[in-house]
This record gives structure tokens, C-alpha cells and sequence, in this order.
């Protein structure tokens, strides 16, 4: 899919995503990122009501905090309430993962391709032996 097919889709995901929350949700909370959760306004005859997270950036979805995880996967049956940060928490930090700010430990290709040599103590195993 090239880069064009990719934004149209993207919008009309946005479009979609807009449309069902605005006929379908009841907004519940707002986290420190800006990011709105909902549910839905209609209860279920059967099952759980949809619970749902409207982004405020481009969607992460390691930017949801503990507090509204929880509630977004059932654990709890109301948002936890945001106590402040303990002085040991960190503030979110996107995942890297495939970012020029990712991990990569001595050894790595993007760092060279050289490691240290094995100290010696390694010894392979041979099948039955």
C-alpha cells in the first residue's frame, strides 16, 4: 500500500472512528496526554458495554496510563482515580522500538557490528556426549 492509500485510510479511520463515538459513546475521562475515553451510552442486554480510547496525538497505545488501562480491560468497574504520581513513577516515554532512539546494545549492527570477544567460559553442548 503506498503512502497516499495509506493517509486515505488512515482518515477515514479518524472519520469512522469520530462518527461512532459522537452516535454510540458517553465521554467518561480524560487523562494528563489529553487522550478521551468513552463507553458506550445504550447498556448491553448481553456481554460488557464497549469501552474505548480516542487518542489525542497519533495512537500509542503504551501511552494509556495504569489508571485507565485498568479500566479499559474490565479490570476495574470505574476509572482509578488519579492520585498524582508517586515520586518514583516516570513520566510516559513513547516505545521506541524501531526509532533511531531504539536499543541497541554493543555489538549491534547500527553500532558497528564489533563485540567483545567470548571469555573462554562458554563451552557448546554436543548431543550425546
Amino acid at each position: 500500500m503506498d503512502h497516499a492509500a495509506r493517509l486515505g485510510y488512515k482518515a477515514r479511520m479518524d472519520i469512522g472512528t469520530q462518527i461512532f463515538t459522537w452516535l454510540n459513546g458517553r465521554p467518561v475521562g480524560t487523562d494528563m496526554a489529553g487522550n478521551r475515553y468513552f463507553t458506550e451510552k445504550r447498556a448491553r442486554a448481553e456481554g460488557r458495554t464497549k469501552r474505548w480510547v480516542v487518542y489525542a496525538g497519533e495512537p500509542d497505545a503504551s501511552a494509556v496510563p495504569p489508571e485507565w488501562h485498568a479500566w479499559l480491560h474490565y479490570t476495574t468497574d470505574a476509572p482509578l482515580p488519579d492520585a498524582g504520581r508517586k515520586p518514583w513513577q516516570k513520566p510516559h516515554r513513547a516505545n521506541p522500538t524501531g526509532t533511531p532512539s531504539a536499543y541497541r546494545p554493543a555489538g549491534h549492527d547500527s553500532q558497528g557490528g564489533q563485540r567483545a570477544t567470548a571469555s573462554g567460559d562458554y563451552e557448546a553442548w554436543t548431543p550425546g556426549a
